[in-house]
C-alpha cells in the first residue's frame, strides 16, 4: 500500500521577535472629555489612561500593520521570503472580504504565503499565537507571521461613556518558528457565547445599509469587568498549570490592555509577586483590542522592564465573550 507523505513536524515553536506601531496622534483626556460629559481626573481614576493613540488620515489599519510586521521581521533573523504563514487579528478591517492578511503580505514582500484574518477582537492575538504554535509543531507552517492590528477610531461614538473614550490604534507583529526547546505553552482557549452581546456594535452593516446609524462599539462596563477579573483569573491559572510553572518564576503578565482598573485587580487576584513585572501600556496607548498585548510586550522589552529568556503569561480577552492563554519565553 503507498503511503501517503506528511509534514516533518517540529518538536517545539517560540516567538523570534516582536515589532510595533502605533497611530501618530497623541489624543488627551481633556480632548475627548466634553461629549461624555466628563473631565480628565475621572478617566484618569476609571481606566488609568492619561493618553492615547490614534491614527491620522493618511495612516491605515494596513499601514500600521505593515510597520509592526517589518520591524518583527528585521529582528528575528527570517527572511520574509522564509514566512508561510501570515494571520492578522482584527476587528477594524474595513471590508468583510477579502481579508487584510494577503494585502499586507503582499506589501511586507512575503510571497505565496498562506494568509488570513481572524476576528477574535482582543483574544485574537493570542488565539493566532496558539493557532501558529500548533501549526509548526505539526509541521504544517516553518515560520508565521502574527499580527494584531487595529483602527479602532473608525468606529467610535465620541459620546459614548461605555467603550470609545478608552479606544485607540496600533498594530504589534510577532515573527514564531521552529525551537529546540519549549518557548511556547499549550493554550488555554475558549468563549462564552450566552455573553455574546455585552461588548461590540450597536448595530450591524445591514441596519446600517437600511438606513439606520454607522454600527460603532458599545460595552456593558460592569458585566464585561466581573467576567475579565473572576472568571479569566481562572483561565490564567489554568495557562501556568499547563506551562508547569507558578507566578514566581513568571518575569511578567501581559493582560490585555483593556482597563487599568481590570489590569490590577488581575494581578491581584493571581497574588504575583513584586518581581513579576506587569505590562501596562494602556496609560499611554489605550485599549487597541487585538493589537494591545503584543504592543505592551514589544514596550516592556524595548524600555528594558524584562530581559530576554524570560517567561511571561499572556492572555486576551473580549467580543464574543472570547479569550485565550498562553505562556511564553520572551524573544
Amino acid at each position: 500500500m503507498t503511503e501517503i507523505k506528511v509534514s516533518k513536524p517540529q518538536k517545539y515553536s517560540k516567538i523570534y521577535s516582536l515589532g510595533a506601531a502605533r497611530g501618530s496622534v497623541r489624543v488627551t483626556n481633556d480632548e475627548i472629555a466634553g461629549p461624555i460629559d466628563s473631565s480628565d481626573e475621572w478617566i484618569r481614576q476609571r481606566t488609568g489612561i492619561i493618553t492615547r493613540t490614534r491614527a491620522n488620515e493618511e495612516e491605515t489599519l494596513v499601514s500600521l500593520a505593515v510597520a509592526a510586521g517589518q520591524e518583527a521581521i528585521e529582528k528575528s533573523g527570517v527572511s520574509p521570503e522564509q514566512i508561510d504563514l501570515v494571520i492578522v487579528s482584527t476587528i477594524s478591517f474595513p471590508f468583510a472580504t477579502p481579508a487584510s492578511a494577503p494585502l499586507i503580505a503582499t506589501e511586507l514582500g512575503i510571497p505565496s504565503a498562506a494568509a488570513y484574518d481572524i476576528s477574535a477582537a482582543c483574544a485574537g492575538y493570542c488565539y493566532g499565537i496558539a493557532q501558529t504554535d500548533s501549526m509548526i509543531r505539526s509541521g504544517l507552517s516553518k515560520y508565521a507571521l502574527v499580527i494584531g492590528a487595529e483602527k479602532l477610531s473608525d468606529f467610535i461614538n465620541p459620546a459614548d461613556r461605555t467603550i470609545s473614550f478608552l479606544l485607540g490604534d496600533g498594530a504589534g507583529a510577532a515573527v514564531v518558528g521552529p525551537s529546540d526547546t519549549p518557548g511556547i505553552s499549550k493554550s488555554v482557549w475558549g468563549s462564552d457565547g450566552s455573553q455574546w452581546d455585552k461588548v461590540g456594535m450597536t448595530n450591524s452593516i445591514l441596519d446600517f445599509k437600511a438606513g439606520g446609524e454607522w454600527p460603532t462599539l458599545v460595552q456593558e462596563g460592569r458585566t464585561v469587568f466581573r467576567w475579565a477579573v473572576w472568571e479569566m483569573v481562572k483561565a490564567a491559572k489554568e495557562a501556568l498549570e499547563e506551562a508547569g510553572i507558578t507566578v514566581d518564576q513568571l518575569s511578567a503578565l501581559v493582560t490585555h490592555q483593556a482597563n487599568m482598573r481590570i489590569v490590577d485587580e488581575f494581578a491581584k487576584q493571581l497574588e504575583l509577586p513584586e518581581s513579576v513585572v506587569v505590562a501596562k501600556d494602556i496609560e499611554t496607548t489605550g485599549n487597541t483590542s487585538a493589537a494591545s498585548i503584543p504592543l505592551a510586550m514589544h514596550r516592556l522589552l524595548s524600555e528594558k522592564k524584562v530581559e530576554s529568556g524570560g517567561l511571561a503569561l499572556q492572555i486576551g480577552f473580549g467580543a464574543g465573550l472570547a479569550y485565550a492563554a498562553q505562556v511564553v519565553v520572551l524573544p
